[in-house]
């Protein structure tokens, strides 16, 4: 169990106490968030409100592509079995959303009978109409893999107007849904065809808030905040209030207000120091404000924000706290099953063999292989007594270019008697690492035995 208790007299009294992550951010999201959306009604121009479902659920991958690049095989690789509903080939195949979910039994549930289940996070959809939830599924299989995370496959984004087919629903719209809700969002490219197409532009228009998810996959190759816009919302709703007669002119007023929406950002900007990036987009916030009572706007309420801001201050640093000792307690590897079994040990593990990795099986120190070059550098830095000082080793190091925390890390590896110095094998292993950097591979937070030069293996030891 992990708990604490704030400074301030209220906090003593009534101390917040969570057992798991999930309770927590759930338990702060409705005492101290959920207040601050319903008060100034940040649903009806936003984001819908959080329910259990979507804290309780598992991770979500969003997988998004044109047509053919592989979404659908993809999932299969990693499941390393069919699923209902899947279907693959050269043509548009998939020509709906469907939620890859964890089920004893295999089978589709429909988009309709989605929408109304509680235990998942998909009740909000049901905003965007039949035509959409007719195309909405969720496949249900016993999966190992799907034990972890659950995945949804999107229809393929088609790269040209003939043979784009009206949705009936505003696609760019539900893939934005999807993306401010998934953990990671996986954009497959076909390295044959990366042409851009007018819908693939509006997709990328609705990601572009989340490049934090995103990871680009170019397939085929063998053959790329919601928090201080509640708080902007909130400046924004409260200028427009107080600036909104109460009774006369009323209609003529709130025209005037809403075309000079960009006037109140910049204010709002200049009083309270925030970024214009963190601004609703203009033209739809104008939008959204001309089908607006403005007489049910409420005025700035400090105390909401003094909530948040409390939560963002002391809450949320002291979750991280639990955030990371559930961490340390949870195995290495977090998936397991299909594609993801095997991925740690062994020559088909992932990176084997690679990097750092190099050289793992060979009898041969593997730096031995460059160590000539490496001491002609060595004899020019006025070596004594066989050694180097770091001053002089480090004139040759920064010529990579390489930030000094990563030099320092590379250092701290190379220099295994932690002399402060280096030999001709130290010196030659702070070069392959340099290399090794250099080539896109991570460092080790370890020197790996086969790194070790033969020399120094009894000093490790």
């Amino acid at each position: 169990m992990f708990s604490w208790l704030g400074t301030d007299d209220r906090r003593r009294k009534d101390p917040e106490v969570f057992q798991t992550v999930s309770e927590g951010l759930k338990k702060l999201y409705k005492s101290k968030l959920l207040p601050l959306e319903e008060h100034y009604r940040f649903h009806e121009f936003h984001s819908p409100a959080l329910e259990d479902a979507d804290f309780d659920n598992k991770p979500m991958v969003l997988l998004v592509g044109q047509y053919s690049t592989g979404k659908t095989t993809f999932i299969r690789y990693l499941l390393e079995q069919d699923f209902p509903g899947m279907r693959i080939g050269p043509e548009p195949t998939t020509d709906s959303f469907i939620a890859v979910m964890q089920g004893d039994v295999e089978g589709i549930i429909p988009g309709n009978a989605l929408v109304v289940d509680p235990k998942k996070p998909f009740r909000k959809l049901n905003a965007f109409g039949n035509a959409f939830l007719n195309r909405f599924v969720c496949a249900q299989l016993p999966n190992a893999v799907l034990e972890s995370i659950s995945v949804i496959d999107t229809p393929g984004i088609l790269s040209g107007e003939k043979q784009r087919i009206s949705r009936g629903y505003d696609f760019a719209a539900v893939l934005e849904w999807f993306a401010e809700r998934v953990d990671r969002i996986i954009l497959l490219f076909d390295a044959h065809k990366l042409d851009i197409s007018d819908e693939f532009s509006e997709v990328i228009k609705a990601l572009k808030n989340h490049e934090d998810k995103m990871r680009v996959v170019l397939n085929k190759a063998d053959q790329i905040e919601t928090q201080q816009l509640m708080r902007v919302h909130a400046y924004i709703i409260s200028s427009l209030k107080k600036e909104m007669p109460s009774v006369f002119g009323k209609d003529n007023k709130k025209k005037e207000l809403v075309n000079n929406l960009a006037d109140i950002y910049g204010r709002i900007e200049r009083e309270h120091q925030i970024s214009p990036g963190d601004f609703p987009n203009l033209k739809r916030m104008q939008d959204q404000l001309q089908a607006q009572d403005f007489s049910k706007f409420q005025p700035l309420k400090s105390k909401l924000l003094e909530v948040v801001d409390d939560m963002l201050a002391h809450d949320i640093a002291q979750l991280m706290v639990l955030v990371r000792q559930e961490e340390t307690q949870r195995p290495v590897q977090m998936v397991k099953g299909g594609a993801f079994e095997g991925t740690l040990h062994g020559p088909f593990g992932h990176g084997y063999g690679e990097g750092a990795g190099e050289g793992i099986d060979d009898a041969e120190w593997v730096v031995a292989r460059d160590k000539p070059m490496y001491d002609e550098i060595f004899y020019t830095l006025s070596p004594v007594d066989g050694k180097i000082t770091g001053a002089n080793a480090k004139k040759e190091m920064v010529r990579s270019k390489l930030p000094n925390s990563v030099l320092g890390k590379i250092w701290k590896l190379a220099d295994i008697d932690k002399d402060g110095m280096l030999d001709d094998e130290e010196f030659a292993l702070a070069n392959h690492l340099i290399k090794v950097k250099l080539e896109g591979h991570e460092l080790p937070n370890e020197l790996p035995t086969h790194l070790l030069p033969p020399s120094k293996r009894k000093v490790a030891e």
